[in-house]
């Protein structure tokens, strides 16, 4: 577990091994998904600039929190980023922007297109006062498309790419969303990869670039990557639907006192497991078991016959029994377990540091390692504003202009 008890908000490793140092990003994202990816470039390095409205991001008012505008979630997708107050409704809000877009590498923001047309901040707009910059926009929909103009958050885009239908499809008894913010957080994660890939390219060509990721596109193509099945073909070879995935028992198996989470998958697994109950001929007498492919066409059945023997031990006398026979399994944790698992505690998945306003926090690291770069940056998540006269010295205003901008009420500290 690494510790750290600095109480300087505005400390950072200043590490030039880190991936992404020297770059700035100018961060115009709010909830959870632009966030949670400027977060992530954030750790590996660059300076975040995150610019909030005066009343900041509605993030920052979900309770659980100490105080006000600091609640959890806001202190889980906001580190390693510096706040600044603008008003980008006023035309000094506007102009102090466009002298903090003038240093930037990257412009990335989650609302609409249509809004930052609004704003005057569309591509043509702001490649206008930066030339070279990369401009990224996670939003709802592609906007070559009839969706395009539409609201998104991640309930509608689970639901619109078909998630709570599987939910109910594999035998729940209604459509429900994913109990986490899957859709936000894989367009994040695309939205990184879109980032890390237009540096790149701007490295070899000199160039910036406007780069689209949309929600909508982005989880519809994780779901049909597994469920496309007989259309995948043309005309189609079968339905719709990965039947695996949507076998009533694919999940984890009762026990005799709790659940285990068991993947017999391949054919050494399945000569193992029927070894292991005292069955060693059904391996080959059952034609359902005795291929994959046989078991893929009778997956429901195969499920079925795996769910009725684990009832009958309980979850240490399988744990044993698995791992001994190599068998994938694992037993299943709860949000609970996971705060006290051995493996994260080991790996220092965890770390705790010492909050300027929110006091002693415990929080997760990059998941990804990075031995080469030393010591990764840690900058607390910013009160609102905390950075904004920070900010403005550094793209030129006076300490007389900065308070000018304050009791105008365009920036805030």
């Amino acid at each position: 577990m690494t510790i750290s008890t600095s109480t300087n908000a505005s400390t950072s490793t200043n590490n030039n091994n880190q991936p992404l140092d020297g770059v700035r990003i100018i961060d115009l994202t709010s909830v959870v998904m632009g966030p949670f990816a400027t977060q992530l470039l954030g750790d590996l390095g660059a300076d975040i600039v995150k610019v909030e409205p005066p009343d900041g991001d509605i993030l920052r008012h979900i309770a659980p929190m100490k105080n006000p505008a600091m609640g959890h979630i806001f202190l889980h997708h906001n580190r390693n980023k510096r706040s600044i107050v603008l008003d980008l409704k006023t035309a000094e809000g506007y102009q102090a922007l466009s002298r903090l877009i003038k240093s930037a590498d990257v412009l990335i923001y989650n609302v609409r297109p249509q809004a930052m047309a609004r704003l005057k901040l569309s591509y043509d707009e702001v490649t206008a006062i930066n030339p070279e910059i990369i401009y990224v926009g996670a939003y709802g929909f592609g906007q070559r498309g009839p969706y395009a103009a539409q609201p998104a958050y991640d309930d509608l885009i689970q639901g619109m790419s078909a998630m709570p239908a599987l939910f109910h499809q594999a035998g729940a008894s209604s459509p429900r969303y994913a109990p986490l913010a899957i859709a936000d957080r894989i367009t994040g994660l695309a939205a990184v990869n879109a980032v890390t890939t237009a540096l790149f390219a701007r490295s070899r060509t000199g160039r910036g670039q406007s780069v689209e990721v949309p929600m909508f596109e982005t989880v519809t193509q994780l779901v049909l990557a597994d469920h496309m099945g007989g259309f995948t073909f043309d005309p189609p070879e079968g339905e719709l639907g990965y039947a695996r995935m949507l076998a009533p028992f694919r999940a984890p198996y009762e026990t005799r006192d709790g659940y285990m989470c068991v993947l017999i998958y391949n054919d050494k697994h399945w000569r193992a497991f029927f070894k292991l109950i005292g069955q060693e001929d059904v391996f080959t007498s059952d034609p359902r078991f005795s291929s994959h492919e046989a078991r893929s066409r009778n997956i429901a059945q195969v499920y079925a016959f795996a769910a009725e023997q684990l009832k009958r031990r309980t979850t240490a006398e399988w744990e044993v029994a698995l791992r001994e026979a190599d068998i994938p399994s694992a037993a299943m944790k709860t949000l609970e377990d996971l705060i006290n698992d051995p493996h994260l505690a080991q790996t220092g998945f965890f770390s705790h540091h010492q909050h300027p306003s929110e006091g002693f926090l415990r929080e997760m690291t990059l998941a990804s390692h990075w031995p080469a770069a030393g010591e990764m940056p840690h900058r607390p998540a910013p009160r609102l504003g905390e950075h904004s006269t920070e900010l403005l010295r550094e793209v030129g205003y006076s300490n007389e202009e900065i308070h000018a901008l304050m009791q105008a009420g365009v920036s805030k500290a």
